[in-house]
């Protein structure tokens, strides 16, 4: 089987014809005029610097003297876990929560319907693995998005046909559960990120069982991800990169695709570059994908070497939507949708993310309000727990339940959970009723509290 990461260091069809720069990295770290003549290169600096912070505060909220007392804080963790066991400052953030960030695996999932409706078995997989690709555009955002209070949900509509719901199902370990679903295709996710603090970096860990089930012939692929590395935490020009492998396999067939995600080397060298194939149940490749996840994927067929066919030429199969110039949370038209009551469907969930007045307060520019409102839900959070443990009762998702399935990925054991359907009958119960009262949701008060009275325990 042809390593996609081989041919790129064989100089084959993927070679980069950036890789001649790294022997320059030194003279470059002292001079950057030594790249005049050069072009749209990106000039990332691994070790951070003065420059760097100062551009990166212009930019947005994150000042320097605020990294600095962050960073005084923060030094005790060096190489733990920060999930969950650091509570941290509301200026690091985005208004948008991480059910929410799940959501946005569903900007381009037209990809999926179009898998679904393929008769090529190996086309199939190159519309399943570009809509796997398209959503590290926006992955590459450096805010950090709000960890969901247990028993938070998110829910999204009028997106191309589709449902989607996400619940926090679990606090200690942090961990989510979601589900789409229309005419085409299912989409199943327990989600259990784990994370290891480097100092000036970190590594997120995708602990996690993604599954997508085509309807029409019931075919089910499975997905994992490669890790993602959040650079320059503290010091220096915060930015995301995934190196690594992605994988999605047909679990029915067994043809599977394998991607390489090529690392950020100095000046921006090989940033943003996907390469690899389509293979059959055999492990030889029958198509090549090639492309940029922050622009588009294209594919070609090709021989058992991996080499483009004769006569044939790169199709484009997915490209990046038109973006919002200079928005100030980096976000796309799709992200915005995401916050927006427009996407919501009738008589809204109370514990729905859009709800929430930090989330809220942070989106309107309210930083002190803002960092108040996520002390109070947190220290809430914290009560009620306190609550429950003192009757004994055990906290229950609503619409996930925990199977007895444990599954293993790259990074560790994950118990599955699975969408029980209870939402589907709510939701019928509430689209049947002719008569629905129609409710202003911004001032809907944000209630994911399950157990926060249980005096008659």
């Amino acid at each position: 089987m042809p390593s996609p990461k081989k041919r790129l260091d064989n100089k084959g069809f993927f070679a980069s014809v950036s890789d001649g720069f790294s022997m320059f990295s030194n003279a470059m770290h002292r001079s950057v005029n030594g790249l005049l003549g050069y072009e749209n290169l990106e000039v990332i600096n691994p070790e951070g610097g003065k420059d760097d912070a100062e551009e990166e505060a212009q930019k947005g909220r994150w000042r320097q003297e605020d990294r600095d007392s962050y960073w005084k804080m923060m030094q005790k963790y060096i190489g733990a876990d920060v999930t969950s066991m650091v509570t941290l400052p509301v200026v690091i953030f985005e208004p948008m929560t991480m059910l929410q960030k799940m959501a946005e695996l569903m900007e381009y999932c037209y990809l999926l319907d179009q898998a679904d409706q393929c008769e090529d078995p190996y086309m199939r997989m190159v519309y399943s693995a570009s809509w796997a690709i398209s959503v590290y555009y926006a992955y590459q955002r450096t805010w950090k998005p709000f960890n969901p209070i247990l028993g938070e949900t998110y829910e999204m509509a009028n997106h191309h046909g589709i449902s989607f719901l996400a619940e926090q199902v679990s606090h200690h370990p942090p961990m989510s559960a979601g589900h789409s679903e229309n005419e085409h295709f299912a989409y199943d996710c327990t989600s259990k990120l784990k994370t290891k603090f480097l100092g000036n970096s970190v590594d997120v860990y995708p602990v996690g069982r993604t599954r997508v089930t085509l309807k029409r012939d019931g075919v089910v692929l499975e997905l994992v991800p490669p890790l993602t590395k959040v650079n320059n935490l503290i010091f220096g020009r915060t930015w995301v990169d995934s190196p690594g492998e992605m994988i999605m396999t047909n679990l029915t067939t067994g043809d599977k695709v394998v991607l390489y995600f090529q690392p950020c080397g100095w000046f921006g060298a090989g940033r943003y570059e996907v390469d690899g194939y389509v293979y059959d149940a055999n492990e030889e490749p029958k198509i090549l994908m090639t492309g940029k996840w922050n622009e588009s994927m294209s594919y070609q067929p090709c021989d058992a070497d991996g080499e483009p066919l004769p006569g044939t030429e790169l199709k484009e199969v997915w490209h990046l939507a038109d973006t919002p110039k200079n928005d100030k949370f980096q976000y796309t038209h799709f992200a915005h949708k995401i916050n927006s009551f427009d996407t919501a469907p009738k008589k809204l969930l109370a514990s729905d993310s859009r709800l929430r007045p930090d989330r809220f307060s942070l989106e309107m520019g309210d930083l002190s309000k803002a960092g108040a409102e996520k002390s109070s839900l947190e220290e809430r959070q914290r009560a009620e727990k306190k609550n429950r443990e003192a009757h004994g009762v055990k906290f229950s998702p609503k619409w996930f339940d925990l199977t007895e399935e444990v599954t293993t990925t790259p990074w560790g054991e994950l118990e599955v959970y699975q969408f029980n359907g209870k939402y589907a009958e709510h939701r019928a119960a509430i689209d049947e009723t002719d008569d629905i009262e129609v409710e202003d949701v911004k001032n809907k008060e944000f209630n994911p509290w399950q157990c926060s009275d249980l005096s008659a325990a």
